[in-house]
């Protein structure tokens, strides 16, 4: 009887408060269940504007965007990264479709703001790095969606990695492995219109600002303190530089990494995952403005991805700006400053975290290379600037001159430039002619390779350049580099509510 009368509606007293219970724990479950569909996409939505992995509908799937990008050769590639992932999300300074003067004329876009998000194999932690466009890299022969070659550069501005003589994303991608060392995975290119979309999406996302801002290149007018920011005034937050710090690249980045923390933490936070209508523009948006690698060209690859990534919990998520320094031969671009850039480099392909509370760092792999001879003693009291130094690479792997000039450029060689490739070696060389001892030395220890490693080259001329050739150990060592960050690394965490543009 009592089970008739429940199943028609009438209760007593006791089975009217179990029912309650009942409807009340099924509500939680459901929210519980809307909470972890919905909370998968946040980090990855955040930076790169994965939203749509929400909904599997056609809808959503016609709105993305997918290209197959062309790698060239496999075994020129860095190591993969087993269970860890690395993703690059490519920000491009495209005017389509906006409407006002953004960007770069004329071009398809240029990669404005880049970021490598490595997420670890045990999902407990994030490195978010920032690769200033300003950077001078060396750009690796690509081709293009067509398997047209277009040709590398020894020398140009990271910038120029996409957009410029037909560059996609694919040469952008290959420019970042020549560069760090780090397998990537898969990448996510959106436009200045990601930006304003999606935080309109969520209603608004808090910045801070520690002055008031005028800056008339950005359109940005900001008093000092909290506000909360979406269309055309995010654009012109993450897009501000001149009048915060000392202006440039470099001041802007930690603004964008303020925006993209912020935004993460709203798109977690209740006020999101449990507003339909909010998912919804938000998936809309974020899938019109993606253009994505064809490894993930799906809503619902992009699903299992963004739930993967959701595992790392946002106080462990690291934001950080790659090393550099002054362009010695000019002021307005950058180099790598090494060895902290190798230490950060090393740290995301060891896959070690940058923060404090992450599980601990994996084992090192048996199978890799021993550890090389210890480094000559510290550098000689050498001027470099004037001193001439061809790299020849006899690693057996393509790309691996131009990282080393970079190396040595940020360390006071300016005049280090790019040879043809030598004969296979199995260790790095420092050859010098007569009466250049002391500068070879310098050389060998900005390098970080053994005294012994240094020779003198009788046929050389007093005016021919000391000569570095490397060899098979030099795809070892970034590999064996620091095992915690560089001191003074700059750092924004994701949960970090008390950041603010200075």
């Amino acid at each position: 009887m009592q089970q008739d009368e429940t199943n028609t509606g009438r209760f007593s007293g006791g089975s009217r408060r179990e029912a309650k219970r009942l409807a009340a724990a099924a509500k939680r479950q459901r929210r519980r269940r809307v909470l972890k569909w919905t909370a998968g996409t946040g980090a990855l939505v955040m930076v790169a504007g994965c939203g749509g992995a929400y909904y599997l509908y056609q809808h959503f799937n016609s709105n993305l965007t997918s290209v197959k990008v062309q790698l060239g050769n496999e075994e020129e590639r860095p190591k993969a990264a087993g269970d860890a992932l690395n993703i690059l999300v490519i920000g491009t300074d495209s005017r389509q479709g906006l409407g006002r003067e953004y960007g770069d004329a004329g071009s398809t876009g240029h990669a404005d703001t880049t970021l490598l998000f490595h997420v670890s194999k045990d999902r407990s932690n994030a490195t978010v790095v920032s690769i200033p466009r300003d950077l001078m890299v060396p750009i690796p022969e690509c081709q293009d969606d067509k398997g047209k070659k277009i040709p590398g550069v020894a020398r140009d501005m990271f910038n120029n990695s996409l957009g410029q003589d037909g560059r996609d994303a694919g040469c952008t991608w290959k420019t970042v492995e020549k560069l760090t060392g780090i397998r990537v995975d898969h990448f996510v290119q959106v436009n200045f219109e990601a930006v304003k979309t999606l935080s309109t999406a969520v209603g608004g996302v808090e910045v801070c600002a520690a002055k008031d801002i005028d800056d008339k290149d950005s359109h940005l007018k900001m008093s000092k303190g909290r506000h909360v920011v979406q269309g055309e005034e995010a654009l012109a937050f993450v897009r501000t530089r001149h009048a915060v710090g000392f202006g440039g690249d470099l001041t802007r980045i930690p603004l964008q990494q303020q925006f993209i923390s912020a935004m993460i933490r709203k798109i977690k936070s209740d006020d999101t995952l449990t507003s339909p209508g909010k998912l919804y523009q938000l998936a809309d948006a974020a899938t019109k403005a993606l253009t994505v690698d064809s490894g993930i060209g799906s809503v619902d690859k992009l699903k299992n991805l963004a739930q993967d990534i959701s595992k790392v919990d946002t106080k462990n998520i690291t934001f950080t700006t790659v090393p550099v320094l002054d362009d010695p031969g000019n002021k307005d671009r950058l180099v790598l400053h090494q060895p902290d850039a190798g230490q950060v480099f090393s740290m995301i392909a060891g896959d070690r975290s940058l923060t404090e509370t992450a599980a601990p760092a994996a084992a090192p792999d048996a199978s890799a290379p021993a550890a090389p001879a210890a480094p000559s003693s510290a550098a000689p009291a050498v001027d470099t600037k004037g001193v001439q130094v061809t790299v020849r690479n006899g690693s057996g792997t393509r790309g691996q001159s131009g990282p080393t000039v970079e190396k040595l450029k940020g360390k006071g060689f300016a005049k280090a430039a790019v040879g043809s490739d030598a004969p296979p070696a199995a260790t790095s060389t420092v050859s010098h002619p007569a009466g250049q001892e002391a500068e070879a030395a310098a050389l060998a220890a900005a390098l970080g390779l053994p005294a012994d490693a240094v020779k003198p080259n009788p046929k050389a001329g007093p005016k021919d350049p000391l000569l570095v050739v490397l060899g098979k150990d030099a795809l070892a060592a970034p590999a064996q580099q620091a095992t915690e960050a560089p001191k003074d690394l700059q750092r924004v965490q994701a949960d970090d509510e008390d950041v603010c543009a200075k």
